[in-house]
């Protein structure tokens, strides 16, 4: 490991103070980051430590809460509110990875968490434009039976691994970020990009900003919502396909649906086209089907994931008809 300077931040003016260093990185829980470094993929000269930070989840007018990016994911998938009003964010997280590293990860590393694209991590012998721009992209015609089918790009096929990150993108929330500019808010689905011809930029945030918080706005029917994932292994595998989704019916009409998918794209994809094929339409499977095949439309599979459209299709499908009879579980 490349030696570093590391320096714990008392509050958010000292972390952007100390974070606005040339080669500084934040650290939260250091599940992503520490087996970054280990692996020479990530080699910051400092390390600012922002695990912490006051992290607290608060109720705010409306209904809906504030989530410091702080707050380890054991204490937001436990949260009464949390496991109440928005299911398949709690879902989600139990989903994403073992209680060890519940416990150490934060929010707000968790939206920055980096791809698992074997090749990203093979430092000795892949090209990986993500690592190094401009070096290539082993992916597209290696073994990529986890990688992207919707918003690739000749540069980079690598998905984004994040459960928590598939919740927030269908329930509409809004990032809070603070930086050497000041403070702004951003869309939850306008912070990460997608790959384009630059793979390395997994965000929009720009040197030193800091995210403080994540909200979620009020949902009327974010009770009945859930999140599954689909993967090789029960345990320590990243999604092939999964699907968080809400669903709101009057009769046996659909009068509203959030969906989102993961493993399937650069970044937590929401599923724009699924949602407007459903809504006012009835809630039967064959047009969860067709939803999912409108939103999968253009993708492009490779050689190795070709079964992933198909696969959402499906696990659509099952998530909706699921909650259409009032399962959540």
């Amino acid at each position: 490991m490349t030696p570093f300077d590391y320096a714990r931040a008392g509050d958010t003016a000292e972390a952007l103070r100390l974070g606005g260093a040339e080669g500084a990185a934040y650290l939260g829980g250091g599940t992503n980051l520490v087996d970054l470094m280990r692996e020479t993929v990530a080699s910051p000269a400092r390390l600012i430590d922002v695990s912490m930070l006051p992290g607290a989840i608060e109720e705010i007018d409306g209904g809906g809460l504030r989530i410091g990016a702080a707050v380890r994911n054991t204490a937001l998938a436990e949260h009464r509110l949390v496991r109440t009003r928005y299911p398949m964010l709690s879902r989600a997280i139990l989903a994403g990875a073992s209680a060890q590293i519940r416990n150490m990860a934060t929010v707000g590393g968790n939206l920055l968490q980096r791809t698992r694209c074997t090749y990203f991590y093979d430092t000795d012998a892949a090209r990986c434009n993500k690592r190094e721009p401009g070096a290539g992209c082993d992916a597209r015609e290696g073994f990529n039976r986890i990688h992207a089918v919707l918003g690739a790009s000749d540069a980079c096929v690598a998905t984004h691994p994040s459960d928590l990150c598939v919740a927030l993108a269908a329930l509409d929330a809004i990032v809070h970020v603070d930086g050497p500019s000041g403070d702004r808010t951003l869309p939850f689905g306008e912070l990460h990009r997608l790959p384009g011809d630059q793979p390395d930029r997994d965000t929009v945030l720009a040197p030193g900003e800091l995210i403080t918080a994540v909200e979620l706005p009020p949902l009327s029917f974010g009770a009945t919502s859930t999140y599954r994932k689909v993967r090789d292994r029960a345990s320590y595998a990243f999604a092939l396909v999964s699907v968080a989704a809400a669903l709101e019916l009057e009769g046996d009409r659909i009068a509203d649906v959030r969906i989102a998918f993961g493993g399937v794209a650069h970044k937590p994809w929401r599923a724009t086209k699924a949602e407007a094929a459903l809504r006012g339409g009835p809630a039967t499977h064959q047009a969860f089907l067709d939803a999912a095949a409108a939103e999968f439309a253009e993708a492009q599979p490779l050689r190795d994931n070709a079964f992933k459209p198909a696969l959402a299709g499906r696990t659509l499908a099952a998530v909706l008809g699921a909650l259409a009879k009032g399962e959540t579980a």
